[in-house]
């Protein structure tokens, strides 16, 4: 392999980028970009060396990744409310995995930062007119109008904000009793008592609510004691306006290595991931565990160039490969990879992304992916390790904590002619939390049944 030059927090600008909003006021860039430089960070570098530090549990086999939230964070639908309800779905479905699998669920959402979305056209047609892509709020506005669709450098100030805003409320539920163990296996057994499914789900849930009994009944209560009464919940985003995570790139005053402080976690998307791109190039030098996209296309020898660029230490719990190749080609395209990877020793953590893969137009004109061809994804995955003797290590899913219908499918059985009753989302389609949960009672089958 070529050796690279030095990396700074600026080598990226000497590579070729994608995915770039095409802004119309580079003044007005490069002020947004330096008040956000003089902005506190949002994350700590010791916040992100513990999140390695348990994804190298993942690594091992020793512990499993729920990485889970919004496809793209809305400015317009921002509040403590809708934060709450993810942050409540996503530890529903650390318990029954936790409880399930039987090892240590390591958390980390799709929030706080997961603003910016890769697009396949940088314009698109409205009747006559062609206008810029929508590029995720932290660019411009959905809103099919020239003046909406401009990118506008102020949204960056506004990301970071709302990115603050979003982590203080995070750390005030996960630490205040919100995430009380007993208080989330309450929210589960109305889950299951509720759902259509509930009949399958009814055994682990009662299970879990003996081992509670127990723990009771052995004077052990969870409000006393912190470690079932509190939770870590990590953040991350894929990074992809680059220009944003440089100006929150900073040097640790402990170890004197740099971290992207916008995110505790950041990832490469399938759009960005070119060896020799900006974005390999910018991602390879910060402190922070870092992930990256894998689709059908990719080959092991790319696989281990990519490896050997972006962990070449072979730090376990560094990086984390999220597979995405859709529910008909998992089995057969991963498998040659985990070989790849394993043959070539590189500690990696391998999760599942079950959404992007399985993405089609719907007849109402929707974009939506049906639940099962999501389980059957992770099915795939699981089948792979089980066949190469590796460790299926996590899931990766977009969901929200709001009843809304923009997957078909799951235990309520939603159809097509429900998809308009509440499609909000801003760009791609998520489980809601029903959906969600029962992810997590199916996904906790298939390892069961792997272990």
């Amino acid at each position: 392999m070529e050796p690279r030059g030095t990396w700074t927090a600026q080598s990226w600008q000497e590579r070729t980028i994608k995915q770039q909003p095409s802004w119309p006021d580079l003044g007005a860039l490069d002020s947004s970009l330096k008040q956000i430089s003089t902005l506190p960070p949002l994350v700590f570098a010791g916040e992100a060396r513990s999140l390695q530090a348990e994804l190298a549990q993942v690594a091992a086999g020793n512990a499993f990744l729920l990485q889970a939230g919004d496809c793209a964070e809305s400015f317009e639908e921002f509040s403590a409310d809708n934060i709450r309800e993810k942050l409540r779905v996503i530890l529903q479905m650390a318990v029954v995995l936790t409880y399930s699998v039987g090892v240590p669920v390591v958390k980390v959402g799709r929030m706080a930062g997961q603003f910016a979305k890769p697009r396949s056209s940088d314009t698109e047609m409205v009747g006559d007119l062609e206008i810029p892509s929508f590029r995720g709020h932290i660019v411009n506005d959905a809103t099919a109008t020239e003046a909406a669709r401009t990118p506008n450098p102020e949204r960056l100030v506004q990301a970071y904000h709302q990115s603050a805003s979003t982590l203080n409320l995070l750390r005030a539920f996960t630490k205040g009793g919100f995430a009380d163990l007993n208080r989330v296996h309450s929210w589960t057994q109305e889950f299951v008592a509720s759902s259509p499914e509930g009949e399958r789900y009814d055994k682990l849930a009662r299970e879990i609510d003996r081992a509670l009994s127990f723990m009771r009944a052995c004077g052990i209560e969870t409000e006393d004691n912190s470690n079932l009464s509190e939770v870590d919940v990590f953040t991350s985003h894929e990074a992809l306006i680059l220009g944003y995570e440089e100006a929150l790139t900073r040097r640790d005053s402990i170890t004197g290595d740099w971290y992207d402080c916008s995110a505790h976690m950041l990832w490469i998307g399938e759009r960005t991931r070119e060896l020799d791109g900006a974005h390999v190039e910018f991602l390879r030098g910060v402190g922070n565990p870092i992930g990256c996209k894998v689709g059908p296309t990719m080959t092991g020898d790319e696989l281990i160039e990519l490896c050997e660029i972006l962990n070449p230490s072979r730090i376990p719990g560094r990086l984390t490969l999220i597979t995405r190749m859709g529910a008909d080609n998992i089995e057969e395209n991963l498998r040659p990879l985990l070989r790849a990877i394993s043959d070539a020793g590189h500690p990696v953590v391998w999760a599942c992304d079950p959404m992007h893969g399985n993405t089609y137009t719907a007849p109402s004109g929707r974009k939506t992916r049906h639940f099962d061809d999501i389980v059957r994804e992770i099915g795939g995955f699981v089948r792979a390790h089980r066949a190469e003797g590796t460790w299926p290590g996590g899931i990766h899913v977009e969901l929200t904590g709001e009843n809304v219908t923009e997957c078909l499918g799951g235990g309520d059985e939603l159809v097509d002619a429900d998809l308009n009753s509440r499609y909000e989302t801003v760009c791609d389609p998520r489980l809601n939390a029903r959906q969600g949960v029962d992810l997590a009672f199916r996904v906790a089958e298939l390892i069961q049944d792997f272990t």
